[in-house]
């Protein structure tokens, strides 16, 4: 009996896994990846727990205090949000960049973030 079982040790590092911890194919990850930059854009990331759902909503106020005519996608697939390096959600993306993450911004939070990432 081997003090130090070798073979499993090699057998668990040679199984590719993904970011989000699951088994997401090559396909996935570079749709996800094309999504990632697609165009202006602003994405609120997470499942659709209530917090992601208040983001939603508190996005969609400031976008229409501020004038800006930009649809807010909710994203909900893991391997979309692994693929923005999200461990934590809700999140908050603008044009391609996460600008927030683990928390729930308020309108006021998220109009200064909008002010300062377009201008």
């Amino acid at each position: 009996m081997a003090l130090f079982d070798i073979s499993k040790k090699a057998e668990k590092q040679s199984k590719p896994t993904c970011s989000c911890g699951g088994n997401c194919s090559p396909e996935a990850i570079e749709r996800a990846e094309t999504k990632k930059s697609e165009g202006p854009s602003v994405k609120v990331l997470g499942p659709g727990c209530q917090k992601c759902k208040a983001l939603e909503a508190a996005t969609r106020d400031a976008l229409a205090e501020l004038g800006m005519d930009t649809s807010v996608e909710h994203v909900t697939d893991f391997a979309d949000i692994a693929a923005y390096g999200v461990m934590t959600t809700p999140a908050l993306v603008i044009d391609g960049k996460v600008v927030s993450y683990g928390k729930t911004l308020t309108k006021s939070d998220v109009i200064r973030i909008l002010k300062a990432e377009r201008g």
